[in-house]
């Protein structure tokens, strides 16, 4: 529990300074107030002689930038203060000082001070534009013009929470086949560079007597022994050569086109996409955000460069006059009976809550998709690694065999 040390003047007038510990400053300062006293001054006591290594390294953590996890416990707290009927400034103050990130909580501050200026919260929040995010920035803007703020703010968190629970879920998935595929490379390798070495002596002056399979095993196992670390260099170089190719205009729109191509995980990313497009547009709709400024957000925020450049020619429709579902039509993107579906919502009038019940079903169908591919992805990789480990062993015996054949 943190440390502060105070300076406080008495109900008898006299000035007292102490130690206390107290969960946060907030809390040190009202137990002052409630015996009595008035608080002059409240500082932490730095504690970095005795902390253990458990703790330095968490504060270590509180010095690094503000995740969407602290955005989102953020937005919670302050939608439950404000539905409570406590005030946007000291709803800000008391997160803040229950704040453990430096950075976020100093970036807390400057919003509580520019509240304090007389300055709209959505203001506030748009001078932190890459930490807030133009969906939250407009969506409070909406609320302040409707005044449903609070319901804004729960509104925000539960988008946020379902934002970062498929964030997991897809990371997830990725994690599983590489986690799999680096197992498979490093029992490869291990085979390659320890085991077949050992048999080099007994299949030496033996050349022409062994199987192809054994002759190009024997020489790949020589040339990784003796070429190691070119090999290292040259899968570093590929990996730091494909992570600055896919980072360039070029590069990134082949990598978000094989995404929407790659067998099995293709099903994956086209629900991801589709659902967080729906979901977003949806909560803009609902959130009385202009069209327009719908559309931009959409596809910044899809996550892909194609659906970007879709919503972007929807964009250009709208603005023209024309209806969502025109340039929908076009599109191979989204499945013909979602486009059916927003041209529905459009005609009749309920656009957001089609665009709520779409993206529901794309989240659901995410989930199974998810499930499915890390079903399919065990066998395949279990028969990947089988082929390669039973290549080499045959490899192994074949000779042995052949040998033990012509000493007869």
């Amino acid at each position: 529990m943190p440390t502060y040390r105070y300076q406080m003047k008495t109900s008898a007038g006299e000035t007292s300074v102490g130690i206390m510990t107290a969960e946060s400053a907030l809390s040190a300062a009202q137990q002052l107030r409630n015996q009595g006293n008035i608080v002059l001054q409240l500082t932490p006591v730095s504690n970095s002689q005795t902390k253990s290594l458990g703790e330095k390294l968490k504060a270590l953590n509180y010095q690094s930038g503000p995740t969407q996890r602290d955005i989102l416990n953020f937005t919670t707290q302050l939608a439950v203060m404000i539905r409570a009927g406590i005030s946007i400034r000291a709803a800000l103050e008391g997160i803040a000082d229950q704040t453990e990130n430096a950075k976020f909580k100093q970036i807390l501050l400057e919003i509580k001070q520019d509240v304090e200026s007389g300055k709209q919260f959505s203001e506030a929040l748009a001078k932190h534009p890459k930490l807030f995010g133009p969906l939250y920035i407009n969506m409070v803007r909406a609320s302040e013009m409707s005044g449903s703020f609070s319901q804004m703010l729960e509104r925000i968190a539960s988008y946020l929470q379902q934002q970062i629970e498929t964030r997991a879920m897809v990371i997830g998935a990725m994690i599983y086949p590489a986690v799999i595929g680096a197992l498979a490379i490093g029992v490869t390798i291990f085979l390659l560079t320890f085991v077949l070495p050992r048999f080099a002596g007994v299949f030496e002056g033996k050349e022409a007597a062994m199987p192809w399979p054994t002759v190009f095993l024997m020489s790949l196992s020589a040339f990784m022994v003796e070429w190691w670390w070119a090999v290292v260099i040259g899968l570093l170089g590929m990996v730091i050569g494909f992570v600055f190719f896919t980072k360039t205009e070029a590069g990134g729109w082949w990598w978000d086109g094989a995404k929407l191509r790659i067998p099995i995980f293709s099903r994956m990313f086209r629900a991801l996409y589709i659902s967080r497009s729906l979901h977003t547009m949806g909560e803009l709709v609902n959130a009385g955000v202009p069209m327009l400024d719908t559309l931009a957000i959409t596809g910044e925020i899809s996550g892909n460069r194609h659906f970007k450049r879709l919503w972007k020619s929807v964009y250009t429709c709208v603005k023209q006059g024309k209806k969502i579902a025109n340039p929908l039509q076009k599109t191979k993107l989204l499945p013909t009976a979602v486009v059916q579906m927003v041209g529905a919502g459009e005609e009749s009038g309920k656009l957001g809550e089609v665009l709520d019940e779409v993206s529901s079903f794309y989240a659901r169908q995410l989930r199974e998709v998810i499930k499915t591919v890390t079903s399919m992805i065990e066998p395949i990789m279990i028969i990947i690694m089988g082929s390669v480990v039973g290549f080499i062993a045959m490899a192994i015996i074949l000779p042995i065999f052949k040998l033990s054949t012509l000493v007869k």
